[in-house]
Order: structure tokens, then C-alpha cells, then sequence
């Protein structure tokens, strides 16, 4: 199987170094960029099998960017991190269809999601690896998963 591309977008250097480096570390390939206007001037040769976007992004949000690609027919999912994301930004998350991830990032939780978003699987695997995403709990089990 390829190396599956991402193409991150997120205004915090050191974040996205951070984000980069871990998703690299876990099998990535990572495009960044530190606004949406760097990434709407990048011309890849190809879709990436996944996007992941900051909320606030200086000049437009990464929903308005994703609803934006989704308007010129790109398909790749897309997960967006941010911080404290109220109803509003969950509402429209979730019109899009996009996973959200909140900030700070903890755990494994991006990767998680990232897999989920661009590998097939099995309920039983989606079941097994929603769990560390949906229970943030202490006394939680902690649940690892790597789909194939």
C-alpha cells in the first residue's frame, strides 16, 4: 500500500512541526502549510488521502476552507483540530461530514482518526478505535488501534 499523504494546515509553527513530526514518525507522508492561502496556491499532482486543519486559521476558518474545496469537487476527508469547539463549530463539523479533534491533541487521538478516515474497516474495528475519541475519561480503558 502507498504511503498515505496528508496535507496539514496550521498557523502555529511550532504545532504543526509537532504534528508533522508525529504523523511522519507513524507512517505519513506531510505536506504543511501555514494558512489556507499557502494551501489554496499549492498545485500537488495529486489528492491526499487526508486533510487535517486548524479551526483558526488567519483570513478564513478550516470549515469555510473545507466547504470551499468540497465546492470545487474535492472528496479527501478531512479532520479538523480545535480548541474548546463549541456546538456551533461541532454543527457544522458535522454537516460536513469532517471529523473533529480537539486541541490540545492527546494521546493518539489524530492518528486515530486520520486511519479511520482513510483506511476501509470493520464496525468491530471502527467500534474498538472510537473509543479513545469518544472517552476522555481517567478511568477509561485505553484503547490502541492500527487498521490494516
Amino acid at each position: 500500500m502507498a504511503v498515505p499523504k496528508v496535507l496539514l494546515v496550521e498557523d502555529d509553527a511550532p504545532v504543526r512541526a509537532f504534528i508533522q513530526a508525529t504523523l511522519e514518525q507513524e507512517g505519513f507522508q506531510v505536506e504543511t502549510f501555514e494558512s489556507a492561502e499557502a494551501l489554496t496556491a499549492f498545485a500537488g499532482p495529486d489528492e491526499p488521502e487526508c486533510f487535517v486543519f486548524a479551526y483558526r486559521l488567519p483570513g478564513i476558518d478550516g470549515l469555510s476552507l473545507l466547504q470551499a474545496l468540497r465546492s470545487l469537487g474535492v472528496k479527501a476527508p478531512a479532520i479538523i483540530l480545535a480548541s474548546n469547539p463549541g456546538w456551533e463549530i461541532r454543527g457544522r463539523a458535522a454537516a460536513l461530514g469532517t471529523a473533529l479533534v480537539a486541541k490540545p491533541v492527546i494521546g493518539d487521538e489524530l492518528v486515530v482518526a486520520i486511519r479511520m478516515s482513510v483506511s476501509p474497516a470493520t464496525d468491530r474495528e471502527l467500534k474498538t478505535c472510537a473509543a479513545p475519541l469518544t472517552h476522555r475519561l481517567g478511568q477509561q480503558e485505553n484503547h490502541t488501534c492500527v487498521l490494516q
